[in-house]
């Protein structure tokens, strides 16, 4: 067994430990699942931790209704393949209700818009616990958390509040109105996360490698310009680019990079030359130095 092999099925085994910690400690735990690769891993890592039975809790997306329709797609076929539960909470829903205000303009985006949905999902069904996808590598905001991090009982998570967690020794208990955001792949990077889907050979949704796609030029970045979702000015041009995505969220606050990548060992090769990381393609991570941090404080992912 080599060096990165080892490192790979550590991470691996830390990550089903974590998994089967929440399925032992909580009454009513929940996966959060948007399609991107992260959530991809971790229902791969929640197979394997529960097999030969199935996953013993259920999925849950939060739809902001602006997603690419290659993650929709792909998000359907493989809950149907695994024979998962699936719960979709939209937030066009909150926004029809009057709890949240659609943003307007050059940079409007969905995507902060999805904490007041997630809270009333988590509320509706009572979830104790919410796995999630983040990592420490991401962005400072993520790199403060804890593997179970507390959240009150309006979603809120406190940085300066947190509990120790010694010798991988996890400690679920809250008090009423709280819930555990969970993240078992925390100590990943995403050159581990692309390693681990290449060792696995597991399927991820086509934006992830490269194609040609209609697109145009902002603040150096580049965005998708096949739909009505992504705002664009009349003066910024579209032409047809080679490009693929590193990270897949709401499409009006995700850029494209310029890529040849189209199999995983390319992609991975890819990675290792980076010197930016892949949230650095994600506007809505940019409005201010604490953006993350902001949306986290308030219930966020």
């Amino acid at each position: 067994m080599n060096k990165d092999t080892s490192h790979i099925n550590s991470l691996e085994n830390e990550a089903i430990y974590i998994i089967r910690e929440v399925a032992a400690q909580f009454e009513r735990p929940v996966l959060l699942f948007s399609g991107g690769k992260d959530s991809i891993t971790l229902v791969r890592l929640a197979v394997k931790a529960f097999y030969p039975a199935k996953i013993p809790f259920p999925l849950m997306h939060i739809d902001t209704g602006h997603n690419f329709p290659e993650t929709i797609e792909f998000r359907d076929r493989l809950v149907k393949e695994l024979g998962l539960e699936l719960i979709v909470r939209h937030v066009q829903d909150s926004i029809d209700e009057g709890k949240v205000k659609e943003e307007s303009g050059k940079y409007s985006s969905r995507n902060q818009l999805q904490t007041t949905t997630l809270l009333d999902a988590i509320e509706e069904f009572k979830f104790d616990a919410c796995i999630g996808g983040a990592r420490r590598d991401e962005e400072k905001a993520r790199a403060k958390e804890r593997i179970f991090s507390v959240r009150d009982d309006f979603g809120q998570w406190d940085e300066k509040n947190q509990r120790p967690e010694l010798f991988d020794m996890l400690n679920g208990q809250i008090e009423l109105g709280q819930n555990v955001r969970v993240f078992p792949i925390s100590n990943w990077t995403e050159l581990d996360v692309w390693s681990y889907i290449e060792k696995e050979n597991i399927e991820i949704p086509s934006i992830y490698f490269a194609h040609t796609r209609a697109t145009f030029l902002r603040d150096g970045l580049i965005w998708s310009a096949e739909d009505d979702v992504v705002y664009r000015e009349d003066d910024e041009e579209v032409v047809d680019r080679m490009v693929r995505f590193r990270t897949v969220g709401d499409m009006s606050c995700t850029a494209a990079v310029l890529s040849d990548a189209t199999d995983i060992k390319t992609v991975v090769r890819e990675i290792r030359e980076s010197s930016i990381s892949e949230r650095g393609a994600r506007i809505d991570d940019k409005r201010s130095e604490a953006a993350m941090e902001k949306r986290k404080q308030q219930g966020y992912f």
